[in-house]
């Protein structure tokens, strides 16, 4: 590709006020007034400090600039520009919204937190966001350290990895056939262990995926971070199983080195081979379990909670790495176990425990992001951006499942791309607001169908 030749000279100049670059955003924010945001801010967000007047206009604002693109608080200013005005009310300077996020307190972010959840609940009834999740669904946590850099970030230190940040709570929601949405948030400071909160976060999740439509089975998977009483007993309150992966402490490793020889049964993976004359597999991975098994027994006795062991093993690249004490069945074989009551078999139950690795997806396209940055030095005003953030992923997510299969399952940042960062110019029609987009756009039926489905069959353009 080069630049045309076939003028003598190309000039540029910003002058046209009916303009956007973002036309997208109609059919996107269209929706979230049709799932209520707007409603739900107004009735459940009180700030009443300076800066915090009219929240049912900011609330959707900086969603609408995060769906855009917006990553810090100056990047709000992309809604301010060409025919923006005439496209959407509410508009807010960057300034006004930052100063509307400092108003926040721990207490107006959970009210927010509250508005995220219902918000969701509405999404699901107006876009396929959780099909199948009646048959079955996941509830998945995970935390993450978001690197900071200012001095003053109030509740910054370093974390579990060595970065200097805030920890990021995350749980997910997803099932067999859709792509996950965030159910629940919590922003904790930088040095925060990973378990801390986690009982709550879960709780507050299986609430809002049962509100969801999620009424089958619910498991809910976590790695060893959280590999204690409260997490896997919250499962249990909330009516959900779990699926947590141990650490290797003196009675798990005891429970392990019981297990027979006889009881190891190869599975399938990368190096799996199919042996024609055993007719078997024979692999360097393999699973048993042990049926009967008693966790957290340091605990008061009601806090024991007992149920299936199962244990995945591969070979070894390094006897010499064997962690000090767990004999020579560990030198041979590294071991990862998995504590569940799910009601799958063995196979399946492992299987789907490492599919908790969605997570990770999730938060990967959290920092690809509205949560590149933590934009305030206060504490309570980055843990509303990271709600908001979760809001606006959502929001995104159900617009890509209403137009079709491959934006239902593509990442927030391609919907992006193709759907919502679409450049259009606003005419006026027979008093009525027509959008003119580029012709031979590649994605034009996905957007049109989102635009039909929300905002109604368009008007033909005559100007």
């Amino acid at each position: 590709m080069r630049v045309s030749h076939s003028f003598p000279a190309i000039s540029a100049t910003f002058d046209d006020p009916n303009l956007v670059s973002c036309a997208g955003l109609a059919p996107t924010m269209a929706l979230a007034e049709r799932a209520g945001l707007t409603d739900l801010v107004a009735h459940t967000v009180t700030l009443k400090a300076k800066g915090g007047v009219n929240a049912h206009l900011k609330v959707p604002a900086l969603v609408a600039g995060m769906v855009a693109g917006a990553d810090s608080i100056d990047d709000m200013d992309r809604l301010r520009h060409g025919g923006m005005g005439r496209l959407f009310t509410g508009v807010r300077a960057p300034s006004t919204l930052g100063t509307f996020l400092r108003s926040f307190t721990f207490g107006h972010v959970r009210q927010l937190d509250a508005v995220a959840s219902r918000f969701l609940v509405a999404l699901a009834k107006n876009a396929p966001i959780l099909a199948g999740a009646d048959r079955g669904c996941y509830v998945d946590i995970d935390d993450t350290i978001k690197a900071t850099y200012e001095y003053a970030k109030q509740g910054a230190g370093h974390g579990y990895n060595g970065v200097k940040g805030l920890n990021a709570l995350v749980a997910i929601m997803s099932t067999p056939i859709c792509s996950p949405v965030v159910v629940a948030t919590r922003l904790r400071r930088g040095p925060a262990n990973s378990a801390r909160g986690a009982a709550r976060i879960v709780a507050d999740a299986l609430v809002t995926a049962k509100a969801c439509g999620g009424t089958g089975l619910v498991t809910v998977r976590a790695d060893s971070a959280y590999f204690g009483h409260d997490v896997a007993a919250a499962a249990r309150r909330g009516g959900a199983r779990f699926s947590i992966t141990v650490r290797m402490n003196p009675t798990v490793v005891k429970a392990i080195s019981s297990i027979k020889e006889s009881a190891w049964v190869p599975i399938h993976y990368p190096n799996a081979i199919w042996d024609e004359d055993e007719q078997r597999l024979v692999s360097d991975a393999e699973v048993a379990e042990v049926p009967y098994f008693t966790a957290f027994t340091s605990r008061r006795k009601a806090d024991h909670i007992s149920a299936r062991l199962i244990v995945r093993r591969v070979k070894r690249l390094n006897p010499k790495t064997v962690p000090k004490g767990q004999g020579e069945l560990f030198s041979a074989y590294r071991h990862h176990g998995v504590f569940t009551d799910s009601p799958l078999i063995m196979l399946e139950a492992e299987k789907t425990h490492r599919a908790h690795a969605i997570v990770e997806q999730v938060i990967a396209d959290f920092k690809s992001g509205a949560l590149a940055h933590l934009p305030s030095s206060h504490s309570s005003a980055n843990g509303a951006w990271l709600v908001l953030a979760a809001i606006a992923f959502n929001l995104t997510r159900a617009a890509g499942t209403i137009v079709s299969v491959f934006h239902a399952k593509a990442t927030t940042a391609t919907i992006r791309q193709q759907l919502i960062v679409v450049p259009g110019r606003l005419a006026t029609s027979a008093r009525k607001l027509v959008i003119h987009l580029p012709k031979n756009w590649p994605w034009q039926d996905s957007w049109e169908g989102l635009f039909n489905t929300v905002c109604g069959p368009p008007n033909p353009a005559t100007t």
